[in-house]
C-alpha cells in the first residue's frame, strides 16, 4: 500500500538579525533579533511514490501525450520554432517572479546592449533554460546549481550556483522571517536535501508530468538559493520532461500556462507542503494543456509572417536573402556581423540585403544607445509580445 505523501515538519529556530546587520542600527532594531521562529524540515523522497488523485492522473497523463505531439511538431519545423520558444519559455517563468521585457529589450540584451535591468535577467533565464536542456542527461545536485550559475551570473551578492548560507521565507517582512507564512528549510539542512531531490530526479518508474510536477515543488519547499529559485526550479522542469522524453526538441512554454493562475500554482505548493501533491501535478497538467495552443498561434503566426516577407521580398530559392530571411525569423534582433558570420555571407554584401528587406518593410535599423547597432524583425517581436499577453502577468512574494 502506498504511503501518505508526508506533510512537512517544523523546528524552532531564534533570529539573530545576521542577514541585517549591513541595514543599519535602526534595521536591526526593527529586525526582532532574539525571537522565535519555525523552519520547514521536509522529509526525504528519493523512496517515495507520489500518490495523486485518479482524475488528475488521467489529465497528467493526456498533458503528456499534447506536450509529446506539440514537441514532435515543432521538431519538424526547430530551426525557425525552437528558439522563439525557449525564449517564450523564458520569458514566461521570468513573469511569474514579476520580470517582464518586451522581446526587442530581451532579444538586445543578448547582444550586450544597454537595456533595463529585467531584459538581461529574462535573458539570464533564456541561458539558464539552455543549460538546463543541455544537462538533462545528468540531473544532479552539481547540475541544478551550474543551472543557477547561468542564471545569476554576474550579480554576486547572491552567490551564483552555490546553496545559500542563510534564511529566505515567503511573507511577512523583507527584513525578519517573524510571522512570515512559510519558511524554508534552515541552510544546513540544504545539501543533503538536494542531494535526495537529485537521486529522485533520476527516476523512471511513475508518469512523467507526476515526476516533474513533485520534483519542482520539492525543489521549491527546499529553496537551496539565496534568490532565483522559482526560475531555476521551472529550468528543473524542463530538463525533467527532456530526460524523460516527453519533450526532446524544444523548451514547451509550460510556464506560460502557470502564469494563467499564479496564485492557484502558489496554493499548490502550499498543498503539497500540506502533504497533498495532486494540487501540483493538476497545475502543471491544466498549465501544459493551456500552454499548448499559446505555442500553436505562435507557431501561425510566425508561419503568416514568414510567407508575408516572402511576398514582399520575393526571394529566390537558395539565395541570400531567403537564408537571412529565415534568420530573421529564428533571431528577430541581430546585427549585421552576427548576420554574415552565421550565415557565410561576405560583411561587405550583407548591409545590401538588409537594406533591401528595410526598404520593402520587413527589417527595421536602429543604434541602440550605448550599444550596437541592430536589425530588427519587428512583426516577430510583436507576434512574441502577444504570445507573453496572452499568457497573462503576475508577481510574487518570494524573497
Amino acid at each position: 500500500m502506498t504511503k501518505p505523501w508526508p506533510k512537512l515538519d517544523y523546528e524552532e529556530q531564534i533570529w539573530d538579525g545576521g542577514q541585517i546587520a549591513s541595514m543599519g542600527p535602526a534595521a536591526t532594531r526593527l529586525s526582532m533579533r532574539g525571537a522565535k521562529y519555525h523552519t520547514a524540515v521536509p522529509s526525504m523522497i528519493v523512496d517515495l511514490v507520489p500518490e495523486v488523485d485518479r482524475e488528475v492522473e488521467l489529465l497528467a497523463r493526456e498533458a503528456e501525450l499534447e506536450l509529446a505531439r506539440f514537441d514532435t511538431e515543432v521538431g519538424l519545423r526547430l530551426a525557425a520554432f525552437g528558439p522563439i520558444l525557449l525564449r517564450s519559455e523564458a520569458t514566461s517563468s521570468s513573469q511569474i517572479e514579476n520580470l517582464t521585457a518586451s522581446a526587442r529589450q530581451i532579444f538586445t540584451a543578448e547582444l550586450g546592449g544597454r537595456v533595463a535591468r529585467n531584459a538581461s535577467e529574462v535573458a539570464a533565464n533564456t541561458r539558464a533554460m539552455l543549460a538546463a536542456l543541455e544537462l538533462s542527461d545528468e540531473l544532479s545536485s552539481e547540475s541544478m546549481r551550474e543551472m543557477h550559475r547561468v542564471l545569476m551570473e554576474g550579480q554576486d551578492r547572491h552567490t551564483p550556483g552555490d546553496f545559500r548560507a542563510q534564511s529566505v521565507w515567503i511573507g511577512s517582512r523583507a527584513y525578519s522571517p517573524i510571522g512570515a507564512s512559510y519558511v524554508a528549510p534552515a541552510a544546513s539542512r540544504v545539501p543533503e536535501l538536494m542531494s535526495d531531490l537529485a537521486a529522485f530526479c533520476e527516476r523512471d518508474d511513475m508518469p512523467a508530468l507526476v515526476h516533474v510536477a513533485v520534483a519542482h515543488a520539492q525543489f521549491e519547499t527546499i529553496h537551496p538559493f539565496s534568490d532565483g529559485n522559482g526560475r531555476t526550479g521551472r529550468a528543473l522542469a524542463q530538463a525533467m520532461l527532456r530526460r524523460s522524453q516527453v519533450t526532446r526538441s524544444v523548451a514547451v512554454p509550460v510556464s506560460a500556462g502557470l502564469l494563467t493562475d499564479v496564485r492557484g500554482y502558489h496554493d499548490a505548493l502550499t498543498a503539497y507542503r500540506d502533504g497533498d501533491p495532486s494540487p501540483i501535478v493538476e497545475k502543471f497538467a491544466a498549465a501544459s494543456l493551456r500552454a499548448v495552443p499559446n505555442g500553436r498561434q505562435l507557431m501561425a503566426e510566425l508561419d503568416q509572417i514568414s510567407q508575408d516577407w516572402r511576398e514582399l521580398a520575393a526571394p529566390r530559392t537558395g539565395s541570400a536573402k531567403e537564408r537571412l530571411l529565415r534568420f530573421a525569423l529564428e533571431r528577430p534582433v541581430f546585427t549585421a556581423e552576427i548576420a554574415a558570420r552565421d550565415l557565410g555571407i561576405a560583411p561587405s554584401n550583407v548591409y545590401r540585403y538588409l537594406q533591401g528587406l528595410q526598404e520593402v518593410g520587413v527589417l527595421a535599423f536602429k543604434a541602440e544607445y550605448r550599444g550596437p547597432a541592430v536589425w530588427r524583425a519587428p512583426a516577430v517581436l510583436e507576434a512574441i509580445d502577444r504570445f507573453a499577453e496572452r499568457a497573462g502577468k503576475r508577481g510574487s512574494e518570494w524573497r
